[in-house]
């Protein structure tokens, strides 16, 4: 005799329990997996600056300035960009580049009394020499070796004083990586005067030789009265006088204040700066 099949479902209600089984224990299973694979993953809750800074590049690179280290100008350097300015018209007794006559005497007083004077400023007879052509970025090794570079041109055979700088900027590598520099802080926003000259910096580098002494009639930097009648020809007039030069009856101003490297842009923007503090 066969035994007849049987279920091990009874009742209704184990049916149920079987149907919600089959779709709990699929689902139950699957939100385990997917915990186990993400478990490892960091910095889900983490602040975003801590994993910006974890996932950091390992390292930076930054370029040397395209002027060099500061220090390691030569004499014919420093003369064409501070010195020529007086130096090349003889402006307020300065000795012209290569007049052996007018060398002569001051050569003779030696080496180390002309870079005294140089470096610290001289008022004489003849005129004035301010400190450092009236350029103080200069290092006083920088004013020497321009010493010895015209007083050389008018028969003295001076030694310039070593660039000891120039060296240790060939050996160092101009680029270095993050083991030595920090990574470099987030660029500030355009501004409207990105890439405008700096009067100001312009001024103290070329002009202020003449304009901050009153030199070769040169009005003063900030001297109201002196500026005003010539403030009152207009700026225009201003700007074509300091680009193209001008012989007057109370003084020369040489093309560009005897820097030719400047542009237009340049001397305008030193003119305006001069302009502003006279008003």
């Amino acid at each position: 005799m066969t035994e007849e099949h049987s279920s091990p479902i009874k009742t209704p209600k184990q049916l149920i329990i079987v149907v919600l089984l089959a779709f709990a224990i699929p689902i139950s299973l699957a939100v385990l997996i997917s915990q186990l694979v993400t478990s490892g993953e960091k910095g889900v809750h983490e602040d975003d600056s801590k994993v910006i800074a974890r996932i950091q590049a390992v390292g930076t690179v930054v370029l040397a300035e395209a002027s060099g280290p500061k220090g390691v100008l030569g004499g014919e350097q420093v003369y064409a960009q501070v010195c020529k300015t007086c130096h090349e018209t003889g402006l307020a007794g300065a000795p012209k580049f290569g007049d052996n006559a007018a060398w002569g005497a001051r050569i003779a007083q030696g080496e180390s009394t002309m870079e005294q004077h140089a470096v610290a400023g001289f008022q004489g007879k003849a005129g004035m020499m301010p400190a450092k052509g009236g350029n103080a970025d200069l290092t006083d090794d920088e004013v020497r070796r321009a010493v010895v570079f015209m007083a050389n041109k008018a028969g003295a055979a001076w030694k310039e004083p070593a660039a000891t700088a120039v060296a240790a900027a060939v050996s160092a590598s101009p680029i270095t990586t993050a083991a030595a520099q920090p990574a470099p802080a987030a660029a500030p926003p355009a501004t409207a005067n990105a890439g405008k000259p700096d009067g100001k910096k312009i001024f103290e580098g070329t002009c202020n030789v003449c304009h901050g002494a009153g030199i070769a009639g040169a009005p003063k930097f900030g001297d109201k009265a002196v500026w005003a009648p010539r403030i009152a020809q207009g700026v225009n007039v201003l700007y074509t006088h300091a680009i193209g030069g001008l012989q007057g009856k109370s003084g020369v101003m040489p093309p560009k204040g005897g820097n030719l490297e400047l542009s237009d842009a340049d001397v305008k923007a030193a003119v305006d700066y001069m302009v502003a503090a006279a008003k």
